[in-house]
């Protein structure tokens, strides 16, 4: 747990790879909104044990589980890129629990109507992607070498992505507190095994176990215009099939703008629940 232990609570689902650690805003700035953040290693993450076969929907135990032992009766989830449909999961599947929902430059399923998933995607995304969708032995066989290299050097992963990242991007990650950050949460996810990953990866390209289009609760779905590792489309799409969403598309921002956004996404989960008028204004706004 982060911030104000008597703030409003929400839970924070990591990014593929990532960890419990982050990356998340300084103690000082959840103690400024209120919020008291809970995060965790979804299962095959560092201190989590694997859970061979998971699909997306399966989260929603973990984090109930979690609220119960917290004694929390309501909580709020944001989900950053990988946990983007982890949050829809909580949200879909404890509607009586979970009073908002934001994803920030999230995944929407693949093999739906109406959206080119690999488009506009990278390259190390759409192999990712595509071994996951080769089934268990390829996407192992993918992530082994980029794995065993982060173990090795945590750092590795961002000179990775290094050549692909576009110019918001190269901005974002070049700030020294976020560059240590993310490979602290990297160097965390991997730290024991690569089945988190695998299992995420899996997931995402298969059947997630519900519908986005049965969440009910209020959604706000942020996107960096410029995002390559989940394009822009798969916002769109979300936003298009759940019936009480938002979406704020930002000019001059990609994948890893959701990271300076935060504090603003956690500013509206804590606000009182808006009604749809005031969700889009508050998203026009943003996105000027």
């Amino acid at each position: 747990m982060y911030g104000d232990p008597d703030g409003r609570p929400v839970v924070l689902l990591h990014g593929t790879p990532g960890s419990r650690l982050g990356p998340h805003p300084r103690s000082a700035v959840l103690h400024r909104l209120g919020v008291q953040l809970i995060a965790f290693d979804r299962p095959g993450y560092g201190e989590s044990d694997r859970l061979a076969g998971r699909r997306v929907a399966d989260v929603a135990a973990d984090v109930l589980a979690i609220a119960d032992a917290y004694g929390l009766k309501k909580f709020s989830v944001v989900g950053r890129s990988g946990g983007g449909p982890h949050a829809l999961a909580c949200a879909a599947l404890l509607p009586d629990r979970t009073t908002k929902a934001a994803v920030l430059v999230g995944l929407a399923p693949q093999g739906v109507d109406g959206l080119d998933w690999f488009d506009g995607m990278a390259q190390s995304n759409v192999l990712e992607f595509t071994a996951a969708g080769n089934g268990y032995e390829d996407i192992a066989a993918h992530t082994k070498a980029v794995a065993s290299a982060v173990r090795a050097n945590p750092a590795s992963l961002l000179t990775r992505l290094q050549a692909e990242l576009p110019a918001p991007d190269q901005r974002v990650v070049a700030d020294r507190g976020i560059r240590s950050m993310l490979i602290e949460t990297y160097a965390e996810a991997l730290r024991a095994s690569d089945y988190g990953w695998i299992d995420d990866a899996l997931a995402f390209c298969s059947p997630w176990g519900f519908e986005p289009a049965t969440v009910s609760v209020p959604v706000l779905l942020w996107h960096g215009a410029s995002d390559i590792f989940s394009p822009v489309s798969h916002a769109r799409w979300l936003a298009d099939k759940i019936p009480n969403a938002a979406v704020v598309v930002q000019a001059g921002a990609a994948h890893f703008g959701a990271l300076d956004v935060l504090p603003d996404i956690l500013r509206w989960l804590c606000a009182a629940r808006p009604n749809s008028h005031e969700r889009i204004m508050w998203a026009r706004s943003a996105a000027g």
